[in-house]
């Protein structure tokens, strides 16, 4: 699971990490939350005639998913991520699987290593990240949710895995993460089913990550600045779990979609 993440790069940074002709400035975001607004990457074709290219643009989407057949988004679960296993044959993300699947930009996530069963120890927080800095593209999913007044709003959903040697004591689930060399291949939709692009939902390479024991400040939404990833005092170690880990409890629903440009 994937339940917060940040993106701190620069927007010169995306711009070059995407290959973007263009994008709009931006904050350092540190505590990034369900039913904000994220920064994800979509794939256009051209329209030249004999010219397969794919263009990409940069877009705000609403960090949680609304199938185009839900009626009443305050009594439609908070889809924040999608099992990468089952996404292509599920009611909510099979076309989305299909025909738009986009990247998230981010410079990492955090996750909570839950105590034992009856344990009154406190969940452990580890911020994670590309263990040689950078930008990391996670495996997402959009959706453009048309309301009854007719307001459209995106919104996307971020793509999971089983974890890689780096997650696996921590959490049993992790963000997949899409190469570079692969951003082409994942964005076209139009020649790319989501059979050819299976390969790529797999963990990410042993050693791609780092975990970092953080304190409880990222805990609260409104802790969002660089003191939620700074190094915890007194650091927990990372031991591998005698049980799989506890699934993070599901994130509530939104009243409703948002202003999806309020917070950049």
């Amino acid at each position: 699971m994937c339940g917060r993440f940040s993106l701190t790069a620069t927007p010169h940074e995306v711009q070059e990490m995407f290959g973007l002709e263009e994008i709009e400035d931006f904050p350092a975001r540190y505590n990034i939350a369900p039913t904000q607004p994220i920064l994800i990457v979509a794939g256009d074709r051209r329209r030249a005639e004999g010219d397969n290219r794919t263009d990409r643009r940069a877009l705000l989407a609403r960090w949680g998913f609304l199938p185009g057949w839900v009626k009443d988004p305050s009594e439609f679960p908070l889809l924040i991520n999608a099992r990468s296993e089952t996404a292509a044959e599920k009611a909510s993300f099979r076309a989305a699987m299909r025909h738009r699947r986009v990247l998230v930009a981010a410079s990492g996530f955090y996750e909570w290593r839950r105590p034992p069963k009856g344990s009154k120890q406190k969940s452990t927080p580890y911020w994670i990240r590309p263990r040689a800095g950078g930008i990391v593209a996670f495996a997402g999913l959009m959706e453009t949710y048309m309301s009854a007044d007719g307001a459209e709003i995106d919104t996307a959903a971020i793509l999971t895995v089983g974890p890689n040697r780096e997650v696996a004591p921590i959490h049993d689930r992790m963000p997949v993460v899409i190469d570079p060399q692969d951003f082409s291949r994942w964005l076209d939709c139009l020649n790319q089913e989501p059979r050819h692009v299976a390969d790529l939902m797999a963990p990410a390479p042993d050693g791609y990550f780092e975990a970092i024991r953080v304190s409880d400040l990222v805990n609260k939404v409104a802790n969002a600045g660089p003191e939620v990833q700074a190094p915890a005092t007194e650091a927990a170690p990372v031991e591998e779990p005698s049980k799989p880990a506890k699934r993070a409890p599901k994130p509530k629903a939104a009243d409703g979609p948002p202003d999806q440009m309020k917070l950049f």
